[in-house]
């Protein structure tokens, strides 16, 4: 049977990762599993923000789909996700870290959870789209991270982040020493690089020699609609900063990115230490990227490369040859292509889909077999910085943008790797407006949208009056059944939660 470690991370774009032809970030762990497996080039967050983008990951459907509208966002309990599909494969699954439930279900079958998130389990960050040049400054992004990055000896992330790794790893050696047979299916999610834009002074201190760049896209003096509105949203003209304040928060992101890595870096030296590198597949992505500064914008909720880009590799040597794939491939992905990992291990049966889905199987791409793909993808957006869906059509060479109140973009990535042509005349403009159309009805999906904000925004307003209850997970722990106690067989327990184990151990008398 095939174990399964999925390791995310959070605003990673994959234009800082040395295996995506990065050369100023430190990433050998990441580099060395993509030279060792199968490098996804052209994969694509199906929603450039947390939440849609974890929900799309999670179900195999789009956001517009599963109702992952936005970072307050409700998926129902009843919604089945990648792990119910591997329960039924026979599988053990835990989560370790953040991703981003929100509602009163805090595991969407997952049998175990061994930290809480990092972030709110309530709807606390509904956007209005009836209001939509309104900032929420509560919880809106700003430019704080730009201005203050640099060195932390701790943060709230990295603090989560310690837990997370540390955890992980707990769970893989609880594996490997336990007694039930059942494979694993471990995720393992980290916040970084996720801003702010802070490091600690090891991470800071590799990148001392590095002539760090600055964004190859500066601020234009006119940006695009849908650009113009991110500004307002990060609040980017309420601060003056400084070449050398972008040049910070890079270093700092590159630090980040170097964390992760090196945690990469554990959680495979623990399999090899259990036993479990021959039969574990591991998929490294990320939720969605970060502009870094490229044209003048910062953080995500952009379809331009830096923030919809992020990487995908799967590493599995005994299966999959070392390759890297060229067609745009997009989270949603990410379940089917897990299911049939499991089938294809000898788990099963293979269990029927419970509700429709929108990705399909990675498997004949990582065996090197294009022939039957459709060499696109697509991604959503349907949260704050808009006021009407966004769709984005990567297909070929090709990505497509389209979004009711903006003017339609068109961009050639092999020609125009920067997306600074807009291709107002091309003739495939036509063929990729029916594609869109025939996609959602823009009008319907914004409507529904709305509804469900107003809905949830409601319900928010009479939760919060009198006694608040909230739905942060807390992990459940019985001291009791831990480490040492009175009522076990102490010497069972002592060489059952031993790995390897020891020589049996038969005394003459009992």
């Amino acid at each position: 049977m095939q174990n399964i470690l999925v390791i995310m991370a959070d605003q990673l774009t994959a234009l800082a990762l040395g295996c995506y032809h990065n050369a100023e970030v430190k990433s050998p762990h990441i580099d060395r599993l993509a030279a060792e497996g199968v490098l996804f080039d052209s994969a694509y967050s199906s929603s450039p923000l947390c939440t849609p983008a974890r929900y799309a990951f999670m179900t195999g459907q789009n956001v517009s789909t599963c109702g992952g509208y936005d970072n307050a966002a409700y998926l129902p309990a009843t919604m089945p996700t990648f792990a119910h599909y591997l329960r039924l494969m026979g599988y053990r699954t835990c989560l370790s870290g953040k991703m981003h439930f929100v509602g009163p279900d805090q595991l969407h079958g997952f049998e175990d959870r061994v930290t809480t998130d990092i972030y709110p389990a309530d709807f606390g960050w509904i956007p209005d789209w009836e209001n939509a040049d309104e900032r929420i400054d509560l919880w809106y992004h700003n430019m704080s991270s730009v201005k203050q990055a640099g060195v932390a000896s701790i943060t709230n992330q990295l603090a989560y982040d310690d837990e997370v790794g540390s955890q992980a790893m707990r769970v893989l050696y609880d594996h490997a020493r336990s007694e039930d047979q059942r494979p694993l299916c471990l995720v393992a999610s980290f916040i970084h690089p996720h801003d702010p834009y802070a490091t600690r002074q090891k991470y800071w201190d590799l990148y001392a020699d590095t002539d760090i760049a600055l964004p190859g896209v500066p601020r234009p003096a006119h940006q695009d609609a849908h650009n113009a509105r991110l500004e307002k949203v990060i609040a980017l003209d309420a601060v003056d900063v400084s070449d050398q304040e972008i040049i910070n928060a890079r270093r700092a992101y590159y630090g980040n990115v170097s964390y992760v890595d090196e945690w990469l870096g554990r959680l495979r030296a623990t399999l090899d230490e259990c036993g479990m590198a021959d039969n574990t597949t591991i998929l490294f992505t990320a939720d969605h990227g970060d502009m870094l500064g490229e044209f003048g914008l910062w953080y995500k909720m952009s379809f331009r490369e830096w923030s919809n880009r992020i990487p995908l590799i799967v590493h599995q040597p005994q299966r999959f040859s070392p390759r890297r794939v060229s067609n745009p491939v997009a989270q949603v992905d990410v379940l089917p292509t897990l299911v049939d990992i499991a089938n294809d291990a000898g788990a099963g049966p293979r269990p029927e889909p419970i509700d429709p889905l929108q990705g399909r199987s990675l498997l004949p791409l990582c065996d090197g077999d294009a022939s039957s793909d459709p060499d696109a993808c697509v991604s959503e957006y349907l949260a704050e910085g808009t006021a009407a869906p966004m769709l984005m059509i990567r297909r070929g060479q090709f990505k497509y943008i389209s979004c009711a109140t903006d003017a339609e973009q068109l961009f050639d990535l092999a020609d125009d790797p920067q997306e600074l042509k807009n291709l107002t005349q091309h003739e495939l403009l036509e063929g990729f407006r029916r594609e869109a159309a025939g996609h959602w009805d823009s009008d319907a999906v914004r409507a529904k949208v709305v509804k469900d904000q107003k809905r949830r925004r409601a319900v928010n307003a009479a939760l919060r009056i009198g006694r608040y209850q909230g739905w942060d997970f807390n992990p459940l722990r019985d001291a009791s059944e831990e480490y040492t106690r009175s009522h076990m067989d102490l010497t069972r327990f002592d060489i059952t939660s031993r790995f390897p184990r020891p020589p049996a151990f038969d005394p003459k008398w009992k």
